[in-house]
């Protein structure tokens, strides 16, 4: 590889921190939002589902503007809105007479900024002269996980050293990385994913090819896979482990993502030794192992384990789908990512609403929710056969 794309990697890595920083640190301060500015639980916990609504909003959108404004200018775009809502977080709350009103402006700028980084980053290492492009995939999406656990334990320990009342100082910091990032990427080679005179597939096009289909089902069923277990694994690092909330909030998604991002790590390490496809198979059986430790071993503890095999399952789900569509079809273009982004979305959104609906309907047995969710990992895996078979028989996408 042209050593010159070593830094547009660089990049691309932080950039998965930028999006870690995006999602995680504002969940942090929820208690300390509620008790500064008296701002009622329920209308807090709208934060989050504001920040991916409008993230999932801008997958979609992103798609009639990224290639014609480019890569490079769209990059800038999302680290400025990555900047400026850290720093509109800082300073709109106490300019409304309603501080919510506030959060939810500095929310939308940054969301914007998660958005565009969801979609881009992957297509622009996917375009790099690497050799080994499923390798560099997978290294690309360890750094989220490592970006998670490093906002939980800077944030955590500048909390505890400097007091939580000075968060606004934690999120200036916060922003410096997105600046620097910003001024990276104005100057880094960013190749195409399109030969000169070439043009991506289109929405509709997509959309007519059967293979396209199956691969949004697998991403959906690897973004329910992963965020099924992840939004329950505080309480099982509770139940299983008897240790304060504090701890458990810490154990059980650390533990988690530590894991995810590790899997990503090997392979992303290893990759050139390891057939993708039997990676993901044999994930995919570890996934539905971990499922029924968590929903039908009684003990608590084994439970846990459940989860904690989970996160180390779900690594190469989300970024192996990424790289079986770019190896079916070069031609996919911005919009495949950008769909595949969305499908991740709507996975990670619905894996825990299934969890929720099939448990309050069980009479809140939420180990039965956790048993109807094995069907992720299970239709995953058959995403992964139907892949081969066409692939195959040269039923790429754009065919």
């Amino acid at each position: 590889m042209d050593k010159s794309y070593n830094k547009t990697l660089y990049a691309c890595f932080t950039g998965y921190i930028v999006q870690a920083i995006v999602n995680n640190f504002v969940p942090l301060l929820f208690l300390t939002f509620h008790s500064s500015y008296g701002i009622p639980m329920t209308q807090i916990t709208l934060l989050i589902t504001f920040n991916f609504g409008l993230q999932l909003f801008v997958d979609i959108l992103s798609v009639t503007f990224v290639d014609r404004i480019g890569y490079r200018a769209s990059m800038i775009i999302a680290h400025i809105c990555a900047v400026a809502g850290f720093i509109f977080l800082t300073i709109l709350p106490d300019m409304f007479e309603h501080a919510f009103t506030g959060l939810m402006i500095a929310v939308a700028v940054y969301a914007v900024g998660g958005g565009l980084l969801e979609v881009l980053v992957s297509p622009i290492v996917e375009a790099c002269p690497t050799k080994n492009k499923e390798k560099a995939m997978s290294l690309l999406h360890s750094f989220y996980c490592w970006g998670h656990m490093a906002v939980v334990f800077v944030s955590t320990a500048f909390f505890h050293l400097f007091g939580i009342e000075n968060w606004k100082i934690m999120a200036c910091i916060w922003a410096v990385i997105p600046f620097a990032n910003l001024l990276l990427f104005a100057k880094v080679p960013i190749a195409s994913l399109m030969d000169e005179g070439e043009k991506g597939l289109t929405v509709g096009q997509l959309f007519r090819k059967k293979i396209f289909w199956v691969l949004m089902i697998m991403m959906i069923c690897a973004g329910a896979s992963e965020q099924a277990v992840s939004q329950w694994a505080s309480a099982f690092a509770e139940t299983g482990l008897h240790v304060s909330k504090t701890v458990g909030d810490l154990a059980g998604p650390l533990l988690f993502a530590f894991l995810m991002g590790s899997a990503r790590a090997f392979y992303g390490k290893y990759g050139e030794r390891i057939d993708l496809d039997q990676f993901m198979v044999g994930s995919s059986i570890l996934c539905v192992i971990a499922y029924l430790c968590i929903s039908l071993v009684p003990s608590p503890i084994v439970g846990f384990i459940g989860c904690a095999l989970c996160g180390l399952s779900v690594g190469i789900m989300w970024p192996g789908v990424f790289s079986k569509a770019a190896a079916s079809d070069a031609k996919g273009g911005t919009a495949m990512f950008a769909l595949l982004a969305l499908a991740g979305d709507v996975g990670c959104a619905g894996g825990p609403t299934v969890v929720g609906m099939v448990s309050g309907a069980l009479d809140n047995n939420l180990k039965m929710g956790f048993l109807a969710s094995v069907l992720f990992p299970i239709l995953l895996l058959t995403g992964i056969y139907l892949c081969r078979i066409w692939n195959g028989k040269g039923h790429g996408i754009s065919n």
